[in-house]
Order: C-alpha cells, then sequence, then structure tokens
C-alpha cells in the first residue's frame, strides 16, 4: 500500500493528516517521502539567497527531486535512482518558522494552520506545481483550498 510520509527530523512534529489528503487528492500510488526542516531567519535567508538569488527571508522553499511529475502518480518502477529504502525520495521542504507566525497572526489564524499551509504548498512543488502563470497559480489554489477546507474547514472562508 502506498503512501506519503514526511520526515522533519528537527522537530517532533506530525503531518500524517496533511500527507494522507494531498497523497489522495493528486491520485498518488506509491511509497513517497519528503523531508520537512524548519529554519530560523538567519537561515532561511541564506538559503534563499543560495538557491534563489533573493537576499530576503522567505516563509517556505522547496528543493524537488523528480521533474515532470505533475499530474502524474510517482512509482519506484519509473523513478528507481531516487528511491531511499522503498520510499520515493520527493525532496526538500524548509520552513521558516517565525515568518510563519507573522503570517498567522497576520491572517488571522493559528500558526499551526499558517504551518500546515506552508507545508501543503511546499509539497505541491515537491509533485511540480507552481505558480508562474494565472492558470498555474488557480489550480495550485485550488488545490492548496481543497486539502485546507479538508483539515481547517473552519477557516476557510
Amino acid at each position: 500500500m502506498g503512501r506519503l510520509v514526511i520526515e522533519c527530523l528537527s522537530k517532533n512534529v506530525h503531518y500524517r493528516r496533511l500527507a494522507r489528503e494531498v497523497y489522495k487528492i493528486l491520485g498518488q500510488k506509491g511509497k513517497l517521502r519528503a523531508e520537512l526542516v524548519f529554519l530560523g531567519e538567519d537561515e532561511m535567508m541564506r538559503l534563499n539567497s543560495m538557491a534563489r538569488h533573493v537576499d530576503k527571508v522567505t516563509d517556505v522553499l522547496s528543493f524537488p527531486s523528480l521533474d515532470g511529475i505533475r499530474g502524474r502518480a510517482v512509482t519506484a518502477e519509473e523513478f528507481p535512482y531516487e528511491t531511499e529504502g522503498n520510499f520515493v525520495y520527493m525532496g526538500s521542504i524548509a520552513i521558516c518558522e517565525k515568518r510563519a507566525e507573522e503570517q498567522a497572526a497576520e491572517y488571522g489564524h493559528s500558526a499551526e494552520r499558517e504551518t500546515a499551509y506552508l507545508v501543503l504548498h511546499g509539497l505541491l512543488h515537491l509533485f511540480g506545481y507552481d505558480h508562474m502563470t494565472d492558470k498555474d497559480k488557480g489550480e495550485m489554489r485550488a488545490l492548496e483550498k481543497a486539502v485546507i477546507e479538508k483539515l481547517y474547514p473552519e477557516s476557510v472562508s
């Protein structure tokens, strides 16, 4: 049976429900794994500068390990060299905790909900989704809304 596991070694946090909803809504079948790290502002600014050449703090960065997978089920048979154990490694997500807390206050919801949204946003990037065009942004936002509505129905307007 397939599933998506989100590993976070820096904190004792679990995103099983979020992973399950993303897995289901994207129609995944294989055993998948993503890495999650939480960073301070200085670390996030350094990482953003190195990765995107943007010298400022951001809320979330994603580092996908696979290309061309948007809208497709990911399996170990198709990506045999990207597996660790029996799981296909999707990539890494970095979240700035302070930005998540600030954004939660700004948007009027909990830090837990904002962090879950950032993890979700990062996961969608790992699965090949982006927001570079209006069409792509609309598709990504629709997926985010569908998952957040399931997990935090009281916070969706």
